[in-house]
C-alpha cells in the first residue's frame, strides 16, 4: 500500500537511519528496528507510561510518537542510561527501595523519573509524584518508587543525572 520512509534519529548517544511505514510508532522503531526492547508496549493508548523515553529531553509516550516525527530527534531508552557498566543512580535507587517486582513499568518510571531529575534536581514529593503521574504500576505501589527517586535526587546532587 505506502511506501517505506527513511527517517535518522540518535538513540542512546547513536545514530540510526531505519525505513519504516509511514505509520510506524517510534515505539515500534525502537523495539523491532533496534532491538532496544527495555522500553515496553503496554496500553498503546498513552495511559500506562510502560513505553516512555525521553526525547529532546522530555518524557514522552512513544507509542504516541511516530517515528517520523522523531526524525532527528536526541532518543534516550532506559538502555542508555548504564554507562560504562554501571547502573545510573535512579537504576541503583529502585533497586535498594524495592522500587520494582515485576519490572513492567520501571524502565518507563525511571525515565519520567529522569527527566523529572534532569529538569528540576530537587524536586518535592509533590513534584515526583506528579512527574510519574502517567505511569501505571500495578505490583509494587508508588511510596518505594518515590522514595527511590527522592534518594536518586539526593546522591547526584544539582548536576543533572
Amino acid at each position: 500500500m505506502s511506501e517505506k520512509i527513511s527517517v535518522s534519529l540518535r538513540v542512546n548517544g547513536r545514530d540510526y537511519t531505519v525505513t519504516v511505514a509511514p505509520n510506524a510508532r517510534l515505539l515500534d522503531v525502537l523495539r523491532d528496528e533496534l532491538l532496544l526492547t527495555g522500553t515496553k508496549e503496554g496500553c498503546d493508548i498513552g495511559e500506562c507510561g510502560a513505553c516512555t523515553v525521553i526525547m529532546d529531553g522530555k518524557a514522552v509516550n512513544s507509542c504516541l510518537v511516530l517515528a517520523a516525527s522523531a526524525a532527528g530527534k536526541e532518543i534516550t531508552t532506559i538502555e542508555g542510561l548504564e554507562q560504562g557498566g554501571r547502573l545510573h543512580p535512579l537504576q541503583e535507587a529502585f533497586m535498594q527501595h524495592n522500587a520494582l517486582q515485576c519490572g513492567f513499568c520501571t524502565p518507563g518510571m525511571i525515565m519520567s523519573a529522569k527527566a523529572l531529575l534532569d529538569q528540576n534536581p530537587h524536586p518535592t514529593r509533590a513534584e515526583i509524584k506528579t512527574a510519574i503521574a502517567g505511569n501505571l504500576c500495578r505490583c509494587t505501589g508508588y511510596e518505594q518508587i518515590v522514595d527511590a527517586i527522592e534518594e536518586a535526587a539526593e546522591k547526584v546532587g544539582p548536576k543533572k543525572i
